[in-house]
């Protein structure tokens, strides 16, 4: 079933009964080529490019919860291209490059709103390393501009430019940057792949990895045995745990990051709007609620739900940016689980075992990654070589410290990427 407008208007007149299940509920077979473990964005879009790029469609996607349940239902829904570092940036750029056809790819809506994000610089030497990432992002191949007091005035007029502690000085600019509809994102991935018969198999769990003379043959599930060709480890901030059950031991650490939205308001943020100093970002939906987070919670966790002592140091920075916010009734918040890397860069990568194949430690980045994770993901299945855009990304630069890729410069401790 294809969506168009004709469509739309179609069932929007005959009562809306015509419209189909969007994706197969199936049940699990007992032997795939390609197994991947977890149903969020980046393992459902690893299935779709299998599918759709390389005609590998014998596929389960292993979901202990519900598709989507996860982080990338959990998140603030920024999609932008502004790294700095070779290796990084053009792994960005591609997945920019993807989302902007995603919707065509894909026959789904999934709301890609090209608003532009502004980062905020308050001194001079923050506008010096804001022109050199603009420089390095136009050497990539992406936008930037330099925006002066007087231009983000015009723009973002409801800002509060003369705070004592963190005076504004001016911003970047990335107009391609903006925001999507995270659950869109995971169904029109679920929907692709599954039209093209990849298996969505929910509720789910993973409970062991089978491995025999240093190959992997399958996995134990609460759905019965498995067996696979090849497995591919695709978790998130569970990457740790279910490494563990293949005998791995990872660089990574999980923390909760929190994110919170308002009550609807008439539209009032045109753009995502990223407050550094206070370590702060907000958008506004299409309904009209303010989307906005801030820092992680500084200890390690796999509960989804955060501390109030962050919840109020989020309010603070919200409150000292932008004022104007103070009297928005916060409807709800939520956290992600967050699988945050020694260097702040991810891993797509062989795992040391034949046959596993991980992809984790996206750090903030696992969002706005989707599509070129997906993409970089299934040529390594496909291929057993890295996508070009994603050739840095190796877990043995943590054992070697050849590679690393430190986008904040903030050292080797998880925390603070």
């Amino acid at each position: 079933m294809r969506f168009s407008g004709l469509r739309v208007l179609k069932e929007g007149l005959t009562g809306n009964k015509g419209w189909q299940a969007h994706w197969r509920d199936a049940v699990p077979k007992s032997d795939y080529d390609v197994v991947i473990i977890g149903g969020g964005g980046h393992g459902l879009s690893t299935a779709y490019y299998l599918a759709s790029r390389y005609g590998i469609t014998n596929v389960a996607v292993l979901e202990k919860g519900y598709l989507g349940g996860g982080n990338v239902g959990r998140n603030t829904t920024i999609v932008r291209a502004n790294y700095f570092l070779p290796g990084n940036s053009e792994f960005y750029s591609h997945s920019l490059k993807l989302w902007e056809g995603l919707e065509e790819d894909l026959n789904y809506n999934v709301m890609h709103s090209q608003r532009g994000q502004i980062v905020l610089f308050h001194s001079d030497g923050q506008r010096d390393a804001a022109a050199r990432r603009g420089n390095a992002m136009r050497n990539q191949g992406d936008d930037a501009e330099l925006l002066s007091v007087a231009e983000l005035k015009r723009m973002v007029p409801y800002l509060d430019y003369e705070q004592a502690r963190f005076p504004i000085y001016g911003g970047l600019l990335q107009r391609r940057a903006g925001t999507a509809r995270h659950d869109a994102v995971a169904w029109g991935y679920a929907r692709g792949a599954s039209d093209r018969g990849v298996d969505l198999i929910q509720n789910c769990e993973v409970t062991g990895i089978d491995i025999e003379n240093g190959r992997v043959k399958g996995v134990q599930t609460t759905r019965g045995a498995i067996r696979a060709k090849k497995l591919a480890i695709v978790v998130a901030g569970r990457s740790s745990q279910v490494a563990a059950m293949a005998g791995m031991r990872l660089p990574i650490e999980s923390h909760v990051l929190q994110a919170f939205v308002t009550e609807g308001l008439k539209p009032c943020i045109d753009h995502v709007i990223s407050f550094g100093m206070g370590h702060f970002y907000i958008s506004q939906s299409d309904k009209g609620g303010l989307v906005f987070g801030g820092d992680l919670d500084m200890y390690a966790s796999y509960a989804a739900r955060g501390n109030l002592p962050l919840v109020e140091h989020v309010m603070e920075a919200g409150m000292t940016l932008m004022p104007m916010i103070g009297n928005a009734r916060v409807l709800r918040s939520w956290g992600g689980i967050m699988d945050m890397s020694p260097d702040g860069s991810p891993v797509i990568d062989h795992a040391g075992i034949d046959g596993l194949y991980l992809n984790c430690g996206w750090c903030y980045g696992g969002f706005k990654a989707v599509p070129g994770s997906g993409d970089a993901m299934a040529h390594l299945i496909a291929t057993d070589r890295p996508h070009p855009a994603a050739t840095g990304f190796r877990l043995d630069r943590f054992a070697t410290g050849r590679g690393l890729m430190d986008e904040e410069g903030t050292g080797a401790q998880h925390n603070l990427h």
